[in-house]
């Protein structure tokens, strides 16, 4: 994916799951993982998992279909 693909609350696959975007910076993604038994860990901001940083080049491993992003990477 593109850096102008993301969308804050958009969710995203990579080869290690399932994420949402919580934030976008000029040339960055932030996001958490969406993998964690309990939802309400998910819901925020703040938020009770880590948020992860995704660079100009792990967006490119990311994609809207979760079958794609194993290919991609």
């Amino acid at each position: 994916m593109e850096h102008s693909d993301f969308k804050i609350g958009m969710e995203f696959f990579t080869e290690t799951g399932r994420w949402r975007c919580t934030d976008i910076g000029t040339r960055v993604i932030v996001a958490i993982p969406l993998s964690s038994t309990d939802s309400s860990w998910c819901n925020g901001p703040p938020y009770a998992v880590v948020e992860v940083v995704f660079d100009e080049h792990d967006a490119k491993g990311c994609s809207l279909n979760p079958l794609a992003s194993s290919r991609t990477m």
